[in-house]
């Protein structure tokens, strides 16, 4: 794995105006962000410059494009407003620190390959908690949309919405209705060359100025432009609030990956090309690291900066560093330019955000799929909004695998048969059932089909208890491609019974993974014992053996049973 990406120029005309472009649109979502999350306008674009910057120099995927997103703006959000109220002093370093914790657990993340489990997640989870993200940016944009400053919270800004609502800012509420209709109804063409975020908060801030300059509206303010490097935040930490900020760090971590790994996937469909995730995790690491030294908001790929890069032609990492550096220079020397922006029209731009990140497509569909789906969907949702997202993942992350492994039950307990005449063997073959029926029930045939987990254990077991009188036991595993556990050792289990009760068993196994499990079981080992005096005198000794025939062993059952039947 090479650590640092080659910039090369071979498309750099392409890299050029992808870069912009993605410059461009990055600019009004880096201030909306920064002051939505209560680190400030600053905080914004240095997350936008030094996470876009590092993910594309060390990152996995060429042409993303990366920087604050809404979900991780979500978390960070949070941790500011925990931290800063519990520890007025320190409580800001101690959320860049954590900023810092997040990347370095996506490095680590990155360095134990976990990058192609991250994104297995169930569609249903990863919907839910998505839109449960954009219902939260909804409600955090309703205050300064209607002229107020942050309450807080979800809960909080729910109960404070009454109050908001019989006395909203006229300006505040025109300025953000007007921002509004600019991103929903600027037309496609003109969106392309001038995206509808900067058109909306250049003209609508122009207006503001105009119009209502001594408008009782809060506005970003002065931003105090770097003379030269950020000051470093050195790490921070509180003894009592270390088992929230680790938390806190894994939900950055985590949400951080799975959000950038999603939009990896997407880059790969729109540029033809194939991302390494872990080197993207490592990547993206570094970026948030750094960001939380220099007091940057953490950042993820981001699908809409990504998009525009490639639709303008950019392909190579190249792009996105072009991007970094020119919201650099945007903030060096047009940084006073940003002071009189409002913050209503801020919300406007996070509000369409929000809307966008709304699953629409899943929702209007779920119910047609699956309610089960659909009740999962809502579940993750409602967790994300008033819980926290790392629970609502792990939850929504349970209940689907156990719904999974409910229906993979229910798929192998179909395949289970237990065969004992010919009329209830559908699937032999002639010679077979013709053996059965010379058998007159004393073979036993349990067929097995399809991959075997715990789950088919408790099947087999029962299957097997409703037959009581057979001699010789074939268990036929030739359609099962992979044999778990559980359910060897229920086998295991079905063969002592065998063993105690004076019967042979055959068993039939064609896969190179059942073969190794059933001599990793040392099945020959029960068959070894002394045995028991109870059995009847002059009864051959029960006998284990296995092949990959199945009518050679129904043909060796019946030879052993009755040794005239096949002379």
């Amino acid at each position: 794995m090479n650590l640092i990406n080659p910039l090369h120029l071979h498309n750099w005309r392409g890299d050029l105006f992808g870069g912009l472009t993605a410059a461009i649109v990055a600019l009004p979502l880096a201030l909306a962000f920064g002051v939505a999350s209560g680190a400030g306008a600053l905080a914004g674009l240095y997350g936008s410059i030094i996470v876009g910057f590092l993910a594309a120099l060390f990152g996995g995927t060429p042409a993303q494009v990366s920087g604050p997103t809404g979900p991780m703006t979500v978390v960070t959000t949070t941790i500011i407003a925990t931290l800063v109220a519990r520890h007025p002093d320190t409580g800001l370093a101690m959320a860049f620190t954590v900023v810092m914790l997040g990347g370095v657990l996506q490095i680590a993340f990155g360095l134990l390959r976990l990058g192609q489990y991250i994104t297995l997640l169930p569609y249903t989870v990863i919907s839910g908690f998505m839109s449960g993200i954009g219902v939260i940016i909804i409600l955090l944009q309703l205050p300064p949309l209607l002229g107020y400053s942050g309450a807080g919270g979800v809960v909080t800004t729910l109960q404070q919405l009454p109050n908001y609502l019989r006395q909203p800012n006229p300006v505040a509420v025109g300025l953000g209705a007007l921002t509004l209709l600019i991103v929903f109804t600027v037309p496609r063409k003109l969106n392309r060359i001038l995206p509808a975020p900067l058109l909306a908060l250049v003209a609508v801030t122009l207006l503001s100025v105009l119009v209502f300059q001594d408008a009782a509206i809060a506005r970003i303010g002065n931003i105090d432009t770097p003379k030269g490097i950020p000051t470093l935040r050195m790490p921070t930490f509180n003894l009592q609030e270390l088992a929230d900020m680790l938390r806190y760090g894994l939900m950055l971590g985590v949400l951080g990956a799975i959000d950038s790994l999603l939009t990896s996937l997407v880059a790969d469909n729109i540029s033809h090309t194939q991302h390494d995730s872990d080197k993207e995790l490592i990547g993206q690491g570094i970026g948030n690291l750094f960001a939380g030294l220099f007091g940057g908001l953490p950042g993820a790929g981001a699908t809409m900066r990504t998009l525009v890069n490639v639709q303008a032609g950019g392909k190579t990492p190249l792009s996105g560093v072009i991007h970094a550096l020119a919201l650099l220079l945007i903030l060096l020397w047009a940084g006073p330019l940003t002071a009189p922006i409002p913050h209503a029209v801020l919300a406007g731009i996070l509000l369409k955000v929000g809307i966008d990140i709304l699953d629409w497509g899943f929702i209007k569909r779920a119910p047609k799929l699956s309610l089960k789906g659909t009740g999962l969907m809502y579940l993750v949702l409602f967790l994300t909004v008033f819980v926290d997202l790392i629970t609502a993942v792990l939850v929504g992350a349970f209940i689907a695998n156990i719904l999974t492994i409910k229906r993979l039950t229910d798929v192998q307990n179909d395949s289970i048969q237990v065969i004992t005449d010919s009329n209830s063997g559908k699937t032999l073959k002639v010679a077979e059932q013709e053996i059965l029926a010379q058998a007159t029930g004393n073979i036993l045939l349990l067929q097995l089909g399809g991959p075997m987990s715990f789950g088919a254990a408790k099947s087999i077991s029962r299957r097997m208890s409703l037959v009581q009188h057979y001699q010789v036991l074939v268990l036929d595993l030739s359609e099962v491609p992979t044999l778990g556990v559980t359910a060897a050792l229920a086998i295991e289990s079905i063969v002592q019974d065998a063993f105690a009760h004076q019967r042979h068993v055959w068993i039939v196994a064609t896969s190179k993974q059942v073969k190794q499990r059933l001599e990793n079981l040392d099945l020959h080992k029960i068959f070894a014992r002394p045995q028991t005096p109870n059995h009847s005198p002059g009864m051959i000794a029960p006998q284990l053996h296995q092949t990959e025939n199945r009518l050679y062993a129904l043909q060796s059952a019946l030879r052993l049973i009755q040794p005239e039947a096949l002379a």
